[in-house]
């Protein structure tokens, strides 16, 4: 690039802005006469700026005015345009990024700058239930791939200006619009801070994804499990806002990036907190349950069958005894193998088109495990267990969770094969004493376990009544009471 203010020339400035835009067929030069008068040139692209108002606003009034005075025609680019935002802009860098931004660049002779006009146009999908977060009871929109529908959604719902939201561009190439939101006076300031060192120091050729930035920012990059919860959800973004976390939007993706967590929180659902406390509580206990049986269950079963025989009941070990008579491989291989091949069915159904993927996912695992039993390759009640840890599996809220847990269900099968249920012990223990290690911006992931807060058990063994929430996490440092004491509801009396 020769420089990076605009030259005083005219035709110097068109000349080098069809240089940096040579063969890019998208990109769009519109010559015409501003008030009859002196030469102009508008450049925008094709498919991001809106030709209609270009055309209606920018070059039929300019082009029809004849301005009375020579000082008219600056008074009427900058305050006459009928478009909401017109900016001027005096360095290419700023006139790259409103043309690459769908705002038109409009130029003219004999000044050293221009305008950004704000008529960019661009597809959006409407919004949405999210098809990976749904639910029976809640709001039924989701965020969509617009930066500018995911602020509005949030702004919808917590309508303070205290909610804040800061801007930036991250990517060499792609220059993707990044938004950090938070409550202001509920949000920790420090926090806030580090996120946006972090962010400012990303250094990539593009963002494609929120997950791009989740693993450049976060505190254990080689860890299994995510220090960064994402969604799809409005609601359950401000919920973590209202709790002094923050949020990260980013264009072109609806999954928005919510930081600092807990593992605790990564276990916990948007419908706990839409239905009765003591139904939320029970949910929450049953997924606590089937996420230790999802970790566990067939470590636990390779462990019994291979060392512990005297834990099973006569009459069952009998049972599973004769069911594996002929299978010709140990359990710890039946049952990765069982494992790997209900993983191959997982993801060929969701990598197939969504009519068709959850009938050959069901479907393959019936047909595959009742035709591996009958061939004598596997017991029927090895693949009871793996149906059943699958299960597990999906009660998970997160998805970045159950990855976890199956990636980890392999390395504790194997202890539990060598080395019995101490071998499944000591993973357990391991698995605990890393997440002990982990942060996700300074915060313990386990807390409120580990360190003990046992203010905030209320939200984690139990789901507590809102009535008795009166506190936010350690998150809200700033500002901890969220509501006021005693509104317990109750019978009028007297």
């Amino acid at each position: 690039m020769p420089q990076d203010l605009l030259y005083e020339n005219f035709d110097q400035n068109v000349e080098m802005f069809d240089s940096i835009y040579e063969n890019c067929l998208d990109v769009m030069f519109r010559s015409f006469l501003l008030f009859g008068q002196q030469r102009a040139i508008i450049i925008y692209i094709g498919g991001l700026s809106d030709k209609e108002a270009i055309e209606n606003f920018v070059l039929t009034p300019s082009m029809l005015r004849i301005p009375n005075e020579p000082q008219a025609l600056n008074e009427f680019l900058e305050n006459k345009i009928p478009v909401l935002n017109v900016k001027k802009v005096n360095t290419v860098t700023q006139c790259i990024e409103s043309i690459s931004d769908g705002n038109p660049l409009l130029l003219y002779e004999g000044e050293p700058y221009g305008y950004s006009i704000g008529l960019s146009k661009r597809e959006k999908r409407a919004i949405e239930e999210p098809a990976a977060e749904v639910g029976v009871r809640g709001p039924r929109e989701g965020f969509n791939e617009s930066l500018e529908v995911g602020m509005s959604l949030l702004r919808r719902i917590i309508k303070s200006p205290a909610l804040k939201m800061k801007a930036m561009k991250i990517g060499n190439y792609t220059k993707t619009n990044v938004v950090l939101a938070y409550i202001d006076g509920i949000a920790d300031q420090t926090l806030i801070d580090e996120m946006m060192n972090r962010l400012k120091q990303i250094q990539i050729d593009g963002i494609l994804e929120s997950e791009y930035i989740e693993e450049m920012i976060e505190d254990n990059p080689y860890s299994p499990f995510p220090q960064i919860m994402s969604t799809e959800r409005p609601d359950v973004a401000c919920a973590n806002l209202l709790e002094g976390r923050a949020v990260i939007l980013v264009e072109g993706t609806p999954f928005c990036l919510i930081a600092p967590i807990c593992f605790f929180s990564l276990l916990q659902s948007h419908e706990d907190y839409y239905d009765r406390f003591m139904t939320g509580t029970f949910i929450r206990w049953l997924r606590y349950f089937f996420f230790g049986i999802s970790l566990l269950l067939p470590s636990l079963y390779v462990a019994v069958l291979t060392f512990h025989h005297e834990m099973v009941p006569s009459q069952l070990l009998l049972s599973m005894a004769a069911s594996r008579e002929g299978v010709p491989f140990p359990a710890f291989v039946e049952a990765v193998i069982m494992e790997v091949l209900f993983e191959a069915l997982r993801e060929a159904g969701v990598r197939l088109p969504k009519q068709i993927g959850s009938a050959v996912s069901i479907v393959g695992a019936l047909v595959i495990g009742q035709a591996a039993v009958q061939a004598g390759l596997v017991s029927a009640p090895m693949v009871i267990v793996v149906a059943i840890t699958g299960i597990s599996s999906f009660m998970m809220p997160r998805y970045a969770v159950g990855v976890a847990i199956r990636m980890l269900r392999f390395p504790i099968m194997l202890l539990g094969s060598t080395l019995g249920l101490l071998g499944i012990v000591m993973g357990v223990i391991a698995i605990a004493i890393h997440l002990c290690t982990l942060h996700s911006f300074g915060i313990p992931y386990l807390t409120p376990l580990a360190p003990l807060k046992s203010r905030e058990l209320k939200d984690v063994l139990w789901r507590a009544p809102l009535w008795k929430m009166n506190t936010r996490p350690l998150t809200g440092k700033s500002n901890l009471y969220r509501q006021s004491k005693g509104q317990e509801p109750s019978p009028k009396r007297g």
